[in-house]
């Protein structure tokens, strides 16, 4: 369904939702969620205490999510996943921890960011306690090839980070190399989640294969549309300032459609707010208004649902009769829904 469909009619269907999905893996979830907070403790107090205002409450799990119905999609039948799933949650709540101390970040999943309230050192102290963690609870899986898969994924999305850190500022960043960051720091872990997930429950080469185009595509699709909802979307959406990219001068599609559809006057615009970071009150405004104006919102989330398509048609080949099927493909539909 393309962006003006969706515009022009928002209620043609009825949107999608994680509603299902979360119902099928409720009782394993449950267990995830055991195992959570079983091993955020720690007698140093300010562990447990820094890790519950991240994890805690608000959180969707959607990455250990996605590590329970890529198992039970592949035919799962015990609980050999749970500890996979674990450590998912674990790898993405240490690099939230470490990318708000980076980006200076307010605000995470509608809450003042750890490092506001503990201080840089702790949550970067904090994120590296659950990066161990994680591994501990991988190495209990008993998997090696879903222990590979996990490690891998910690390093690709450490390279992604670099990656973008060293291109901060870059008017010039190629379309690709901006997808080659998101593809490393966001669709890694969502791909190695659902990989995992099917290597947990032994699945074969090929059902891997799939699962892990499945979880690769979704994570492109959702940063997409998270990179458009920076310039459309409100905290409570977000749960974090609108803008942000904005103000740390990240570039994103949005931005970089941007930046290649304006004129010369904007040019000088974007290099003195984007490329220099000099920037006023208004000049978010005027950002946002350029990015819709030309167009760049629209084909960043075209290109979303793109990657949206990519994931559903990951999936074809799996049995529909349990539910998990259907579910994960409206978790694909999900992802590029968000915008409304």
């Amino acid at each position: 369904m393309s962006s003006a469909t969706h515009a022009a009619d928002p209620v043609a269907r009825s949107a999608p939702s994680i509603a299902e999905l979360t119902r099928l893996a409720r009782r394993d979830m449950e267990g995830v969620d055991g195992l959570i907070r079983n091993r955020m403790q720690s007698p140093v107090p300010v562990i447990p205490a820094l890790a519950e205002h991240l994890i805690g409450g608000s959180a969707k799990r959607l990455r250990p999510l996605l590590t329970i119905a890529a198992a039970r999609l592949a035919g799962a039948k015990d609980d050999a996943c749970l500890n996979l799933a674990a450590a998912v949650e674990f790898i993405h709540t240490a690099t939230l921890l470490h990318d708000d101390v980076i980006d200076s970040s307010e605000l995470r999943r509608g809450k003042v960011a750890a490092h506001l309230i503990w201080g840089a050192p702790a949550s970067v102290l904090v994120g590296d306690f659950l990066f161990a963690r994680s591994f501990e609870l991988m190495v209990e899986a008993g998997s090696m090839p879903a222990l590979e898969i996990l490690a891998r994924a910690s390093r690709v999305i450490a390279e992604g980070e670099v990656l973008q850190l060293t291109r901060a500022h870059d008017l010039d960043l190629p379309q690709e190399t901006y997808l080659e960051i998101i593809g490393a720091k966001t669709a890694e872990l969502f791909a190695a989640a659902s990989e995992a997930g099917a290597v947990s429950a032994g699945a074969g080469a090929g059902d891997c294969a799939r699962l892990r185009r499945f979880g690769q595509n979704l994570g492109l699709a959702f940063q997409l549309v998270d990179d458009a909802l920076d310039y459309s979307g409100a905290s409570d959406t977000l749960g974090k300032n609108p803008g942000d990219d904005f103000r740390e001068g990240k570039a994103t599609l949005p931005l970089i459609l941007a930046v290649g559809r304006t004129g010369a006057e904007e040019q000088a615009f974007w290099e003195r707010a984007v490329g220099r970071r000099e920037q006023t009150e208004a000049d978010f405004e005027r950002a946002r208004d350029l990015i819709a104006g030309c167009g760049a919102l629209e084909s960043t989330l075209a290109l979303a649902e793109t990657y949206a398509a990519e994931a559903k048609a990951a999936l074809t080949e799996f049995d529909g009769t349990s539910g998990w099927k259907a579910a994960m493909m409206e978790l694909a539909d999900f992802a590029v829904w968000r915008r409304m």
